[in-house]
């Protein structure tokens, strides 16, 4: 998998490997309900972030291990539908 950063160079991801999400919703319950019903049980560290200033949202960290793009690319999409999660990036 290439991915270009900001200068525009090839980037090479080596699977199998770490990889963060930052998950955006309206509550930590809510994040916690969408990880676990996409992931189900496959290890993984859920750490908050940050709460918007109003308090409206809150974002959360997940680091798990992907085993090749396809598998990090599903979990971003289902995560990206769940109804629970405003944002993922």
């Amino acid at each position: 998998m290439e991915i270009l950063n900001d200068s525009d160079k090839k980037v090479e991801i080596e699977y199998p490997c770490n990889w963060k999400y930052k998950l955006i919703g309206y509550e930590k319950e809510a994040i916690q309900k969408a990880i676990h019903e996409v992931i189900l049980e496959r290890e993984h560290n859920l750490n908050h972030s940050k709460a918007s200033k109003t308090g409206k949202y809150v974002s959360m960290n997940l680091d798990l291990l992907v085993h090749n793009e396809d598998d990090r690319n599903f979990i971003y999409e289902a995560l990206k539908k769940h109804q629970n999660l405003k944002m993922v990036l």
